[in-house]
């Protein structure tokens, strides 16, 4: 058990708003990300706005902020030409009864930068652009088995939510169609390929902490060739922080259909499906078979995010953001790794990943992952104006933000030295610990 402390003044607002915010919406956020149960008990800031890499909550605290919009934002907060091309299209009105010429220019720009992809179609989030994909490969195929990698997220629709704790309200028919194999594991996706016949395999080409074994993606394009199913790229993190031309340009694998979103605007709410023609065009008019509703929702095309897009390719034809995200976060990662060496503590706390996509891991005493370290470390750091679950970087970071950032973590490792310690967090953790946020109840944050 931890001690419980009172609200400290520092979040006196905060705490009162997020209150409020359990009363008016489940959960307590819009995003279970977002939540309050993933943050310290009583440090959960709310935030009123945001410049760069910067943030300032309702108590005037201001944060140097990390993870950036759930990886949304690249470009850092506020980016001038992304708000003024926004503005423009927004005084010219947002939502039409026939398509924009921005619709026009988007698809342009998008497939220029995605040359293995003959069409796309956009759309507001990831969910409904990854599940437009599973739609699409079904029909293709005539086949409803679908085989999906061990990453951690890909859609809030039944066909993956059902894989997982939080399954409540899946139908048991939904769930047994979704199989599962493991990522840099050719022979789990041939047992599950080879199981049932699968109309397509959903993954992302690499992750944060892991990239493609030598053969693995070429491997997953035979496999899918062989058995006569579609391979789905998942290019919602990648796509634009691995490359704006997406992760299959990195590793040069060339998918069926890839799902984008997150960084594409910047934090605007946009993302995509794209594909091959001969796919895509089932959702179209060009075709004679049976025709598959793909993607039709009334803010898909609306101006502002289409605008914010377009000027976000063009910051990337000029700004090289990937570039300055690889030099922060290599300059953060190698910081905080030697101080928690030169502590003695690199067995428990430790940045890792690609330099553009950074997470800490946080280790008990025992050396396993430990939510109540996590939250530790996560406390120390916001008292000292450091705000993230990761250390997600944006091109706006600067060498001065890096340098509060490793200070902040200074000081943090040495309360995190005294638990290791002591073999315990207790009477230095404020509240009760950090939760996954996919879990089946509400405990251990259950409200009181």
């Amino acid at each position: 058990m931890t001690e419980s402390v009172d609200i400290s003044a520092k979040f006196d607002r905060s705490a009162r708003l997020q209150r409020r915010l359990h009363e008016l919406v489940p959960g307590g956020a819009h995003t279970y990300a977002r939540g309050p149960d993933q943050y310290p008990e009583h440090m959960t800031p709310i935030l009123t706005h945001g410049d760069g890499a910067h943030v300032w909550d309702v108590d005037g605290n201001r944060y140097v902020e990390y993870g950036m919009g759930l990886r949304s934002v690249t470009l850092g907060h506020g980016y001038r030409p992304v708000a003024e091309a926004v503005t423009e299209a927004v005084r010219r009105g947002t939502n039409f009864s026939r398509p924009t010429l921005l619709e026009v220019e988007a698809a342009e720009d998008f497939l220029s930068l995605v040359p293995g992809a003959d069409m796309v179609k956009f759309a507001k989030n990831g969910s409904d652009a990854t599940t437009a994909a599973v739609r699409l490969a079904r029909a293709a195929t005539g086949r409803d088995h679908i085989a999906v990698c061990d990453h951690p997220f890909f859609s809030v629709d039944d066909w993956f939510i059902g894989t997982t704790p939080m399954s409540a309200g899946i139908p048991e028919s939904s769930r047994s169609l979704t199989l599962r194999f493991r990522y840099n594991d050719l022979a789990s996706l041939d047992a599950a390929l080879t199981s049932h016949p699968v109309a397509c395999v959903v993954l992302e080409a690499a992750t944060a902490t892991a990239e493609p074994a030598p053969g693995f993606l070429e491997g997953v394009r035979r496999l899918c060739d062989r058995h006569d199913a579609l391979m789905v790229l998942d290019e919602m993190i990648t796509g634009f922080r691995w490359s704006e031309r997406g992760a299959q340009s990195v590793y040069g694998v060339r998918p069926d259909l890839s799902c984008w979103g997150k960084a594409m605007g910047n934090g605007f709410p946009i993302s995509a499906l794209a594909g091959r023609r001969e796919y895509m065009e089932l959702g179209g008019l060009g075709t004679d078979a049976e025709r598959v509703f793909l993607l039709s929702t009334t803010h898909g095309p609306e101006t502002a995010s289409l605008a914010a897009f377009r000027a976000v390719v063009r910051a990337y034809e000029t700004e090289r953001p990937i570039e300055r995200m690889e030099a922060a976060g290599t300059r953060l990662a190698t910081a905080v790794n030697a101080l928690s060496a030169e502590m003695g503590l690199d067995e428990y706390v430790r940045v890792e990943g690609r330099p553009s996509c950074l997470v800490f891991s946080t280790r008990g005493p025992d050396g396993v992952p430990s939510q109540e370290y996590r939250t530790l470390f996560l406390s120390e750091l916001l008292d000292r104006g450091v705000l993230g679950q990761s250390f997600v970087v944006s091109a706006a970071h600067t060498d001065d933000d890096i340098d509060l950032t490793v200070a902040a973590v200074d000081a943090a490792l040495v309360v995190y030295r005294k638990a290791i310690d002591a073999g315990s967090v207790r009477g230095l953790l404020r509240g009760r610990p950090v939760a996954p946020a996919l879990r089946r109840f509400a405990t251990p944050r259950r409200l009181p």
